[in-house]
């Protein structure tokens, strides 16, 4: 590069407002479930420490609630009153030591609420009553004194994070929330000071910047983040975000402006709050550099910056002045300083399969990620404590769990030798990578190997390991990681049916007959609409039948509306509540789960089963009725997904 230093761009500091970021690696507010009563954690504190030792430049806090009325979780973080601030100075007091910038966003949902703290359903205010599409809610109208209250508390808890040490603030004007539903035509109907054209409608957001201004002081940041592109026919409209925009800057109320895009209220909108794995690396640059164009304070970007080498070509091009990379820290909080050292095939990418990230907040824990259990549990597993005592670790298995526990337990100190029968790494993430729109998930199988490359772990294909195996013999532990085989239902067969499991269907698509073919989806996440995906691509009629009241359904929602889709866009026929009972030369026996009535497919060339797995667990078995140090992790346990095997290799690893 023309400096001779890695990602020039990137990793240049950049002055915002009044203060100076080390480096334009951004961590935007996002939620963790890590508070409790609405305060800072230790749990928080430690969270952010690691990413800001890792190097990050600014670390945005997640939303906080500046009114009793922006309540919108039962776990958000309230910057309500004075007692808030003691925990945001134990997050400054972690985080600004390692020369990390910080920032606390303010926040009103407005109509978006999602829950209460006792499941009561609460009273949702917005600008008018109109209703929000995702989460059924029906608001009131903001009274004006409200609209005023509202107004102060943005100051009064800008003052609040200012007083704990905190570097700034940022307005959240995204996602279709409170200020963006005041900006957006569709949602605000008044006719009042505050609504009736463009101008009344920006008042409010005006004035709650002015209000943060005020009560985080001069020498402190004031920015907003705002979706540029709702993605929903009724959203605010882009050309009307950026010309508030625009017109706030140009007024001196704004600092920067951090752009994203989608909208809380509607499911199509959503999906772009967190955006999954068939959505391209750096897909809003272009909409940021239309904003940097016309605006002239710092723009920040998002959309699924997961790599230093995106970032350096959205900065380099000019698109933006600092990329945020949220989802890539919680995956690597090492990254900014592995990218400044030039070790960038040791950064641990992240794939977007919102499993334990934004999944885990939807399903109310605490964040984590797949690859890196790490994340969330910095307090017990942040630090690799060196075994007392070294040993020699046998790992069978090299799939993410048996890659996991072997690199683990070589960082710690131990002799380390991992066994795999095939000859490759990556167990069922092999497979997994080639249904439709999943390909990236195998890049968990290249970080993991990269993991246990670099602890030094002995790694051996073609080796199966069974009873008598020498490896046995002259280890001290072993850790069973044989993973798991699909599961095939006893079901009634007339004929000579075509059947098939999704297994051998992803191995040789080609071998699958002509014809109408029925997927029978047991589990409803990515293998039964992968598969049924897959088949329509090659040009069979597909019938999707699924036990559960729709397709995907344990799928996180971001991802599952993507897969959703596309069966409608490829024309795949679901057909739900059903399970699988029998086959005949050319039909398929179902059964409706709730009336047990029979359900007939005629016509059907053949059916796969996507039926889930059972326990490859005969080694473990017979390590330990013989009384053998052994330990079992994964799917020979019990058969789930990527992300227990990897937390159950970090656990066995951690404490051997």
């Amino acid at each position: 590069m023309a400096s001779g230093r890695p990602f020039p761009h990137l990793l240049s500091p950049l002055a915002v407002g009044a203060v100076r970021l080390p480096n334009r690696i951004v961590s935007s507010g996002h939620d963790t479930v890590m508070v409790h009563d609405g305060k800072v954690t230790d749990q928080l504190v430690a969270y952010h420490e690691a990413r800001a030792a890792g190097g990050t430049g600014l670390i945005v806090v997640q939303v906080a609630g500046v009114h009793r009325s922006a309540r919108y979780t039962s776990h958000i973080l309230m910057a309500d009153d004075d007692g808030c601030i003691p925990g945001y100075e134990a997050l400054a007091g972690a985080v600004k030591p390692h020369g990390t910038v910080l920032f606390g966003q303010l926040f009103h949902p407005g109509r978006e609420i999602m829950e209460s703290d006792d499941g009561t359903t609460p009273i949702a205010l917005a600008p008018s009553a109109v209703p929000s599409e995702r989460f059924r809610v029906m608001p009131r109208a903001l009274r004006l004194a409200e609209i005023a209250e509202l107004v102060d508390s943005y100051g009064a808890a800008a003052r609040r994070l200012s007083l704990a040490g905190l570097d700034g603030v940022e307005v959240v004007a995204s996602h279709g929330y409170l200020p963006a539903q005041f900006l957006n035509p569709a949602a605000n109907r008044r006719e009042d000071a505050y609504g009736g054209d463009d101008e009344r409608r920006l008042r409010f957001l005006r004035e709650v910047l002015a209000s943060a201004r005020d009560g985080v002081g001069p020498q402190r940041v004031v920015g907003m983040r705002i979706s540029l592109d709702e993605h929903d026919p009724s959203g605010l409209p882009a050309a009307t975000a950026s010309a508030a925009v625009v017109t706030l800057a140009g007024e001196g109320l704004l600092d920067y402006v951090s752009v994203t895009a989608g909208t809380s209220a509607t499911l199509g909108g959503s999906d772009h709050i967190v955006p999954e794995m068939s959505l391209a690396n750096g897909y809003l640059a272009g909409a940021a550099a239309g904003l940097k164009a016309v605006v002239g304070i710092p723009v920040l970007v998002a959309g699924r910056l997961n790599q230093p080498q995106d970032a350096e070509r959205v900065l380099a091009g000019g698109q933006a002045d600092a990329c945020v990379m949220t989802r890539a820290l919680i995956t690597d909080p090492t990254m900014p300083r592995l990218a400044a050292e030039g070790r960038t095939d040791d950064i641990r990418a992240c794939v977007a399969c919102n499993q334990a990230c934004i999944g885990h907040f939807h399903a109310g824990y605490p964040i984590s990620c797949i690859q890196h259990p790490e994340t969330g549990r910095e307090r017990r597993y942040g630090q690799r404590v060196a075994a007392a005592e070294p040993r020699r670790v046998l790992v069978v298995g090299a799939g993410p769990g048996g890659m996991k526990a072997a690199a683990v337990a070589a960082e710690r100190g131990h002799r380390v030798r991992l066994a795999e029968a095939g000859g490759r790494p990556g167990g069922q993430v092999l497979l997994a990578q080639r249904l439709p729109g999943r390909d990236e998930i195998g890049g968990t199988v290249d970080n993991l190997y990269r993991e246990v490359a670099r602890a030094g772990v002995e790694v051996g294909f073609h080796r199966r390991v069974g009873s008598g195996s020498e490896e046995l013999e002259t280890a001290d532990l072993v850790v069973v990681a044989t993973g798991a085989r699909p599961y095939r239902p006893p079901l009634e067969y007339l004929g000579e049916p075509w059947v098939a499991d999704a297994w051998e269907v992803l191995a040789r698509p080609e071998a699958t007959p002509d014809g109408h073919l029925v997927v029978v989806d047991w589990r409803g996440d990515w293998v039964g609409v992968g598969v049924a995906r897959l088949l329509a691509a090659a040009g069979r009629r597909v019938t999707l039948a699924v036990r559960g009241y729709h397709a995907g359904d344990h799928l996180q929602q971001y991802v599952r509306d993507a897969q959703l889709g596309a069966l409608v866009r490829t024309g795949v026929e679901v057909l739900t509540l059903v399970r699988p009972f029998g086959a005949d030369d050319d039909t398929v026996y179902l059964q409706h789960v709730l009336t047990d009535e029979a359900v007939l497919l005629e016509g059907i060339a053949g059916t796969v089963l996507a039926c889930g797995q059972e326990p490859d667990d005969s080694l473990l078995g017979e390590l330990l009725a013989a009384g053998a140090p052994a330990v079992g992790i994964g799917d020979c346990l019990a058969p789930r997904s990527i992300e227990e095997a990897v937390l159950e290799g970090l656990v066995a690893a951690s404490e051997l």
